[in-house]
C-alpha cells in the first residue's frame, strides 16, 4: 500500500474532527443543536440508538484500531517493511515495543472509543426527551451497558481516562481524568446495574445487541484481568460469570472452527456478541487487503490489489501441530493458484509461494510470511468484507473457565475443557491428539522465543519457563486474529519479558503495557496527564 501514510493523514484529520468531543465536549455544537431543537418520537428510537452501536465497527476494524493494537504488538503477527512497499513506521514500533506518544494507533483507538461513548450519551439525552416510552429504562440500561463495554476497552488500553456520562455540557467544559481503579469500578457497577433489564434471548432480534450474556462476558473479562488492572486477582468471580453463560444453554460449539468466521456467520450458535459488517451497508472490515500480497488478487478475483502488509511470525507458525486444522484454517501458505486452479507465475518463471520465513522487520520480500485467512474471503471483494466479528463466542467463555480452574488448582478440569474445544480441530486428522493433560497446560510454552533474523533464532530464550505456558499456547491457536493476544501476553507476564522476531525483551519498557494518552488530547484538555513512562 504505497500511499498508506497519505491515506492515514487524511483519515486521521477527519477522525480528529469527529472525535473533538472526546475531551472538549463543547465543540459538538451542531449535534447539540439537533438534539435540543428536534422533536423526536418513539418511531425514531432505532435511528437514535444505531450510532451508539455502529461505533463498534470502527473500534474493531477502523484504521489503526483494536485489531492492530492487540495483534501487531504481539508474538503472532507483524507488518514489516516490504521491499518496494511503504509499510513499516509505527507498525514496527508496535512490534518492537518502542512506541512513544504520539502513536497513531493509540490516537485512533481513543477517538473510536470516545465516539462510541459520546454516541451513547447523545442517544440517552435524545431519548430522555421523548414522552410515553414504556420501556425507556430498559433502553437506557442497554445503552449504559454498551457504554461500559467501551469503557472496559478504554481501561484495558489507557487505564486513566475521563468518565463522561452526560451529553449536554456547558460551553468550555473539560472532563477530569479518572484513575484506573475508578474506571474499573465504574465499568463493574454499570454492567451489574444493567443486568436485570437485559434480554436473555439469543435470536435474530438480539443479534448484534447487548444482552445479559454480552454483559456477563465483559464482567468475566474484567475479572480475568483484574490482577493486571487493580492488583487483585478475581478468578472465582470470572468463573462465576462464564459458568452462567455456559450453563444457559443458549450457545453451542460449531461443528467446524471456520463456521464462526464465514461471510455469512450470523447464524453461528457459538457467537455471544457479534459486530455486524456488510461490504455495502456496513463496511470497514478491510483485513484481506491488508494482509495479502498483490498476487492473491488472482486467487480470489478481488476487485482491487491487496496491499501486502501483515504476515505470521514464523516462530509462532512453527508452534502448531501439523495435524491441527486451525493451522490451515487460519493461515495461507505454500504455492498459490488463481481462481481457476492455474499456478500463479511470476516474471522470473517461478510460481508465487508464501513461505514461512521473514528476513527482518526492516525488509521482507512480498512472499515472505504466511497470511491470515481466518475470516473467509469472498470472490470479487471490493476492499472490505461482510464477515461479522464474533467479539465474544462460547469458546471464549470456555477458555476463561479453563484458565480460572487452572489458576485455582484444578488443572485436570481445565484440560477437559481444552480437550473438548480441540476435538473439532483434530477430528479429521488425528483425533487422539485432541486430548491434553493438566500437566501440559501447567508446563511451559512450545514457542521458541528469542530474536529472529533471516530464519535463525538468536539469543534463544524458549518458553519452558513460562508458568501456564501450555495454556498460553492454546489461547494463541484458538484466538489468533481476534484481538486477544496483547491482553493475554500481559496477563501471563510475557509481554515485556520475552523476545520474538525483531522485538527484544525489555522489562524496563513494561510501562508500554498501557498506551500513551494521545498528545492531541493532552493539548486540548489541561486536566489530562500522560501515563507513566511516556514523555508528555
Amino acid at each position: 500500500m504505497k500511499n498508506k501514510n497519505i491515506v492515514y493523514k487524511i483519515l486521521a484529520s477527519s477522525l480528529l474532527f469527529l472525535g473533538a468531543g472526546c475531551t472538549n465536549l463543547d465543540e459538538n455544537v451542531y449535534d447539540k443543536v439537533l438534539a435540543e431543537n428536534t422533536k423526536f418520537t418513539a418511531e425514531d428510537l432505532t435511528s437514535l440508538i444505531a450510532p451508539a452501536y455502529t461505533s463498534f465497527r470502527d473500534v474493531y476494524w477502523g484504521w489503526d484500531a483494536a485489531f492492530c493494537l492487540y495483534e501487531e504488538s504481539s508474538d503472532l503477527m507483524v507488518t514489516p517493511q516490504r521491499n518496494g512497499i511503504g509499510w513499516g513506521d509505527y507498525y514496527i514500533t508496535m512490534h518492537q515495543h518502542t512506541y512513544e506518544a504520539p502513536l497513531p494507533h493509540a490516537d485512533g483507538n481513543w477517538i473510536y472509543l470516545y465516539n462510541g461513548v459520546n454516541s451513547v450519551n447523545k442517544a440517552i439525552f435524545q431519548i430522555e426527551q421523548i414522552p410515553g416510552i414504556e420501556n425507556k429504562e430498559t433502553i437506557f440500561q442497554e445503552l449504559r451497558a454498551l457504554r461500559a463495554i467501551y469503557y472496559y476497552l478504554l481501561l484495558d488500553n489507557f487505564r486513566n481516562v475521563p468518565i463522561v456520562t452526560k451529553y449536554d455540557f456547558p460551553k468550555g467544559y473539560l472532563p477530569t481524568q479518572n484513575t484506573g481503579k475508578e474506571v474499573y469500578d465504574f465499568v463493574e457497577s454499570e454492567l451489574k446495574g444493567a443486568l436485570p433489564y437485559l434480554s436473555e434471548e439469543n435470536n435474530s432480534a438480539t443479534y448484534g445487541k447487548i444482552t445479559k450474556w454480552a454483559v456477563k462476558m465483559t464482567l468475566a473479562k474484567l475479572y480475568l484481568n483484574a490482577e493486571v488492572y487493580i492488583g487483585t486477582p478475581k478468578w472465582n468471580e470470572a468463573l462465576a460469570e462464564v459458568n452462567e453463560v455456559i450453563n444457559s444453554g443458549k450457545f453451542s460449539l460449531t461443528s467446524n472452527y471456520l463456521d464462526n468466521f464465514k461471510i455469512k456467520n450470523e447464524s453461528s450458535p457459538e457467537e455471544i456478541f457479534s459486530i455486524p459488517f456488510d461490504q455495502i451497508k456496513a463496511g470497514g472490515n478491510y483485513w484481506p487487503f491488508k494482509t495479502l500480497a498483490a498476487e492473491s488478487q488472482r486467487t480470489y478475483d478481488l476487485a482491487g490489489g491487496p496491499w501486502n502488509g501483515t504476515g505470521g511470525i514464523p516462530q509462532f507458525i512453527d508452534t502448531y501441530d501439523p495435524d491441527d486444522q486451525r493451522l490451515k484454517d487460519s493461515w495461507l501458505g505454500g504455492k498459490q493458484f488463481d481462481s481457476k486452479g492455474e499456478p500463479i507465475m511470476l516474471e522470473n518463471g517461478q510460481q508465487f509461494e508464501y513461505i514461512n520465513y521473514l528476513t527482518n522487520v526492516n525488509g521482507c520480500e512480498p512472499n515472505e510470511g504466511y497470511r491470515m485467512v481466518k475470516y473467509e474471503i469472498g470472490t470479487g471483494e471490493i476492499g472490505q468484507t461482510s464477515n461479522d466479528v464474533p467479539f465474544y463466542r462460547l469458546t471464549d467463555a470456555m477458555m476463561i473457565k479453563a484458565e480460572c480452574l487452572l489458576r485455582t488448582g484444578d488443572a485436570n478440569g481445565a484440560a477437559a475443557i481444552v480437550t473438548e474445544i480441540r476435538q473439532r480441530d483434530f477430528k479429521n486428522t488425528n483425533p487422539a491428539k485432541a486430548t491434553v493433560t493438566g500437566a501440559k497446560l501447567l508446563g511451559g510454552s512450545v514457542y521458541k522465543y528469542g530474536t529472529y533474523d533471516s530464519g535463525v533464532i538468536t539469543d534463544y530464550e524458549g518458553g519452558a519457563d513460562i508458568q501456564y505456558g501450555g495454556f498460553l499456547d492454546e489461547l494463541a491457536w484458538e484466538f489468533v486474529g481476534e484481538a486477544h493476544r496483547k491482553q493475554d501476553l500481559i496477563r501471563f507476564g510475557v509481554f515485556s519479558t520475552k523476545s520474538w522476531f525483531s522485538n527484544k525483551a525489555n522489562p524496563a519498557g513494561a510501562f508500554r503495557k498501557i498506551l500513551p494518552i494521545p498528545k492531541v488530547q493532552l493539548e486540548r484538555n489541561s486536566n489530562l496527564k500522560q501515563n507513566p513512562g511516556y514523555i508528555q
